[in-house]
């Protein structure tokens, strides 16, 4: 058996000239890889007593859903601007390429909730530090915070000034 490492894929100057891309993609189409992902994201969370995974649109949504399965609690999206249908809080952020907007429904988690934020890449750590604040300010408690893929070099750990940890399955 492969493991689901393997199945990762760089993409050169994506989303623009000079950034090398994570694609996860080929680790999604292989069951087995997927699960073995989904396990290795899990593992520090399985004892931690959490209510709800929080995960960061896009590929945030799709490890985020599977790991709230995985963990049998809830699953709150996080998501770019005007996509979620009712009242919602925002927070602008910088990013490695620019800058975004992430959002959340006011009513999407209970105050002392206790959550795990998730996304798929943590390059410079904004759109992860962004989605924890958002969640804060909610009132809900981040217990922790996980990665399918940390790009080490970036330094982006080094950096990390929450409180909650920091997961990620793979380091390169």
């Amino acid at each position: 058996m492969t493991t689901w490492t393997a199945r990762l894929r760089d993409i050169s100057d994506f989303p623009k000239p000079g950034i090398l891309f994570k694609d996860i993609t080929p680790v999604l189409a292989d069951a087995s890889a997927f699960a073995q992902a989904i396990r290795a994201m899990a593992h520090p969370w399985r004892q931690a007593s959490i209510d709800a995974v929080v995960g960061v649109e896009a590929r945030g949504f799709i490890l985020g859903a599977a790991l709230a399965r995985e963990l049998d609690v809830g699953f709150v999206p996080v998501r770019k601007p005007g996509k979620l249908p009712g009242a919602t809080l925002s927070l602008d952020y910088g990013l490695e390429y620019g800058r975004d907007r992430l959002e959340i429904h006011v009513d999407a988690m209970r105050a002392g909730a206790r959550v795990i934020v998730v996304d798929d890449v943590l390059a410079t750590g904004g759109t992860l530090k962004a989605a924890v604040h958002l969640v804060e300010r909610q009132g809900a408690i981040v217990v922790g915070t996980g990665v399918l893929v940390e790009l080490g070099f970036l330094g982006a750990r080094a950096a990390w000034d929450h409180g909650a940890p920091l997961h990620a399955a793979v380091v390169y």
